[in-house]
């Protein structure tokens, strides 16, 4: 039992994924502009969508990932 809820607690590192958004997403001058505009909305608001939707599929791997 103290093997398996170690293995449990351990550290992967598929988890350096989820740092990959907060990189992206940390310094807003870098996106912080009008264009590129795409469908008529700015880059500012789509860049963040954009990010909403890769967060949750990077969330997804390293969940599966380190699932047991």
């Amino acid at each position: 039992m103290d093997q398996q809820t170690e293995n449990r607690s351990g550290w992967s590192w598929w988890y350096l994924l989820l740092l990959v958004q907060f990189v992206f997403l940390l310094w807003p001058s870098y996106y912080n502009k009008v264009e590129p505009s795409w469908v008529g909305i700015p880059f500012f608001y789509w860049y963040q969508m954009l990010w909403v939707i890769i967060s949750a599929v990077l969330i997804a791997i390293v969940y599966f990932a380190t699932e047991e």
